[in-house]
C-alpha cells in the first residue's frame, strides 16, 4: 500500500508537508516528500487528499474491555476486590475483544491501549498492552504482561473500609505493598539459591510471588495509581527502596512536584482530563498539568483511563492539554511516540518509523483539530475503519 498527498506526522522529529507512507507486508517500508514517492508500488494506492497521515493513537493506561459497556456487575472484570494483593491476575484473562468500545476506539483512530485492572488493590495485577482489532485476546497482544499495577490513594482505602479490612489508611496501603515486594526479594533469594546448589531446597510454588519475581528483578515497570502529590511522593520513595522501573499514572498534582519527578526520571501517564472533581484527591485537576510537567522535562503521555471517559475520545483529552498550554506536536507525542516509549513498545508502535507495525491514521485536518474527521485507520496494514 502507498498512502499519499498529506502530510506526515513520522513522530520521529519530521513532519513532511507533501508526504507519503509506503507499507509492505503489514509494516511501514518508508516515508518522504512526494517528489520522492515511488512510481511504481505493489498494492493499492490511498490518496489522503491534503489531509494528516500519522501512526495509531496510543492509549497508555486504560480498562478497555474489562468493564463491559452497559452491562454493569455482569460485565466487570476490572477489580477482584476481595484480596489488596493479587499480582497474579491477568488482564488477558478478563478482556472481551467484542466490547463494541473496541470499534469506537478503533473509529477514533486509537489502534493500540494498555487495560488491565482497577485501582481497588495496593497491587492489583498484570496490564497487557493489545491492538483494538480483533476477535480473541491472544491475537491482539502487543506485550503482556506490560506493567504491574499499584495503586495507592482513596481507591484502596474507600474499598477495603467498606469491608471493614486492611487496608483502611495510606500507610497501611504502602506497608502492604512494601511486605509482598520484600517477600518476592526473599522467594527470588531461595530460588536463586536451589538453583545454583542442589542441596538448598527449593520453595514451594506461590503465583503472587511468582507474578512479582520480573517486578523486583527490574524486567517489569509499576504503574503505580496516585493522584496527590504525597501519594506520587510515597510511589517514587518504594520504587527507590525496591529498585523498581516506575511510572506515575494520573499524576493530578503531579504539576505540584515536577521537580521530584525531572529529579527522579519518573514518567507520567496523566489523565482523564474530562470530567467533575468527584473526590478529595482531584481538588487541583487542571488541564495544565501536562503542559507544565512537558515544561519541565517529564516524559507525559495522555490516557483516557476508560471508561471513565470513553476511549475514542482520547484525541480530545490531547487537545484539552493543547488548551491548557502544551504544544500541538507536544499533546500528538502524548498519545502516540511518548506513549508507546513508556508503556516499553515503541519498537512496534507510536511512529511511523521503517519496520514498525502499519498501524496508520489518515485525518482531515489537524489530528488535535477538534472540527477534524478520522477519514481512515489502519492496523498491521489492515483497512480496519473508513
Amino acid at each position: 500500500m502507498l498512502i499519499v498527498n498529506g502530510t506526515v506526522h513520522t513522530m520521529e522529529g519530521l513532519t513532511i508537508p507533501n508526504g507519503y507512507v509506503a507499507v509492505s507486508g503489514g509494516k511501514i517500508a518508508g516515508t518522504g516528500p512526494m517528489e520522492e514517492c515511488p512510481e511504481h508500488w505493489e498494492g493499492e494506492r490511498v490518496d489522503a487528499r491534503e489531509g494528516h497521515i500519522l501512526p495509531g493513537f496510543v492509549d497508555a493506561h486504560s480498562h478497555l474491555g474489562m468493564f463491559g459497556d452497559a452491562l454493569g456487575f455482569e460485565g466487570d472484570d476490572g477489580n477482584e476486590a476481595t484480596d489488596p494483593c493479587t499480582p497474579h491476575l491477568r488482564a488477558i484473562d478478563a478482556i472481551n475483544p467484542l466490547d463494541r468500545c473496541f470499534q469506537e476506539a478503533r473509529a477514533a483512530g486509537v489502534t493500540t491501549v494498555l487495560t488491565g485492572p482497577g485501582s481497588a488493590n495496593p497491587i492489583s495485577g498484570q496490564f497487557a498492552a493489545i491492538k483494538t482489532n480483533g476477535r480473541w485476546v491472544d491475537a491482539m497482544v502487543v506485550k503482556a504482561p506490560v506493567a504491574m499495577k499499584l495503586a495507592l490513594g482513596e481507591n484502596p482505602k474507600c474499598v477495603y473500609n467498606e469491608r471493614h479490612e486492611t487496608p483502611v489508611t495510606r500507610m497501611a496501603t504502602a506497608a502492604i505493598i512494601r511486605e509482598n515486594l520484600a517477600k518476592a526479594l526473599e522467594y527470588a533469594g531461595k530460588l536463586d539459591r536451589a538453583a545454583e546448589d542442589e542441596d538448598e531446597e527449593k520453595p514451594d510454588y506461590d503465583a503472587k510471588l511468582e507474578a512479582l519475581l520480573p517486578v523486583v528483578r527490574g524486567e517489569l515497570p509499576v504503574h503505580i495509581h496516585a493522584h496527590r502529590a504525597d501519594d506520587i511522593a510515597t510511589g517514587i520513595r518504594i520504587a527507590k527502596e525496591f529498585g523498581l522501573k516506575c511510572v506515575i499514572v494520573h499524576g493530578t498534582e503531579a504539576h505540584l512536584i515536577p521537580e521530584l519527578l525531572e529529579q527522579e526520571g519518573v514518567p507520567v501517564i496523566t489523565g482523564p482530563c474530562l470530567g467533575d472533581r468527584s473526590k478529595p484527591e482531584l481538588a487541583n485537576m487542571t488541564i495544565e498539568s501536562p503542559a507544565v510537567l512537558t515544561m519541565r522535562g517529564v516524559k507525559v503521555a495522555i490516557c483516557t483511563d476508560h471508561p471513565e471517559v470513553p476511549v475514542q475520545h482520547l484525541p480530545l483529552c490531547a487537545a484539552m492539554a493543547v488548551k491548557g498550554g502544551m504544544n500541538p506536536e507536544a499533546a500528538l507525542a502524548a498519545i502516540t511516540i511518548n506513549a508507546a516509549e513508556i508503556a516499553g513498545i515503541s519498537d512496534r508502535v507510536g511512529s511511523l518509523a521503517p519496520g514498525k507495525d502499519a498501524d496508520i491514521v489518515i485525518t482531515s485536518g489537524h489530528p488535535i483539530n477538534l472540527l477534524s474527521r478520522v477519514e481512515a485507520v489502519y492496523i498491521g496494514g489492515v483497512r480496519v475503519h473508513g
